[in-house]
């Protein structure tokens, strides 16, 4: 990731400086946000701004890799990705910008699964999804994204499943978005679409239950002693027996206690911590207590 950001060093002008009209609760600051986070940043700006009338967060939603990009820009104060600052791309803002972006995980989020509501299928191995990936196998399922270059979801399935291997172009396919994605799966049978649990995962979201409508969410061999399969629920994220779980991260250009500090500060704590919960994800921040129960 560090040559995306390297050839484009004149863009960075220095630090944002601070005015009365920014503040952590007030301002007008333009952020840019993994697509895949949509339902969930969504929510979390609509209360932060209802808390906070003078403040105006303007999120464009889009690929990580774009949102590495508009990182080095003058205009973006803030991205939310699926990951840090490596060290390379840390010293190459100490140089360029004098200060380095500050940065933490907010939530733990997953990558769910989905298939067509007509499959009878809807348990799938680490290998299976593997092999229907990199096709290494004679699985005629084929597996569509929210694009095949520069989203987080893809990147984490060739890191994270696939150990480095490319897909094979075969049975790999592209839609233009996660709610694309859920479409095309609706629509097709044999195809495994791969969404943010953020898009699927919450039960109470009206728009997320007529997504629940037209698919089916996938359990995926679980990440513990026994052998069983689980689906992308809060507790099985939080406990990591979901085994396609990672983080969700802000990065921060703001070297004093502006608007992006001010909503950092609000993911972080309490009520922002809470709407990740509301959400079904598994807040970063908040202690949560994992207990075993035996129901009569």
């Amino acid at each position: 990731m560090i040559c995306i950001v390297m050839y484009a060093v004149s863009s960075c002008n220095g630090p944002h400086q601070r005015t009365d009209s920014d503040t952590p609760k007030k301002g007008v600051i333009h952020i840019s946000v993994d697509e895949s986070f949509k339902p969930v940043i969504d929510s979390q700006i609509q209360v932060f701004e209802a808390l906070n009338p003078e403040a105006k967060i303007i999120a464009e939603y889009k690929p990580e890799a774009e949102c590495f990009r508009d990182l080095i820009k003058d205009s973006t104060r803030m991205i939310i990705v699926t990951r840090g600052l490596t060290l390379q791309e840390e010293k190459f803002y100490k140089d360029s910008l004098s200060y380095s972006p500050t940065w933490d995980k907010v939530a733990n989020d997953a990558v769910a699964i989905v298939v067509n509501n007509n499959s009878k299928d809807t348990i799938l191995s680490i290998a299976k999804i593997r092999g229907i990936l990199d096709g290494s196998t004679a699985d005629k399922e084929i597996a569509v994204f929210d694009g095949l270059r520069e989203t987080s979801t893809v990147r984490y399935a060739i890191d994270s499943i696939l150990k480095g291997k490319p897909f094979d172009p075969k049975k790999v396919f592209a839609a233009k978005s996660s709610l694309d994605v859920i479409n095309y799966v609706s629509s097709n049978d044999n195809v495994i679409g791969f969404v943010g649990v953020s898009w699927i995962g919450n039960k109470e979201d009206t728009a997320q239950l007529s997504f629940l409508k037209k698919v089916k969410i996938s359990s995926v061999e679980c990440n513990c002693v026994e052998k069983t399969f689980v689906k992308p629920y809060q507790y099985n994220i939080l406990s990591r027996r979901y085994p396609l779980v990672r983080g969700l991260y802000y990065i921060l250009k703001e070297n004093y206690d502006g608007l992006g500090g001010g909503f950092a500060n609000f993911m972080e704590y309490e009520k922002g911590q809470l709407i990740f919960r509301r959400a079904y994800l598994g807040p970063a921040k908040m202690n949560f207590s994992i207990r075993s129960a035996t129901m009569n």
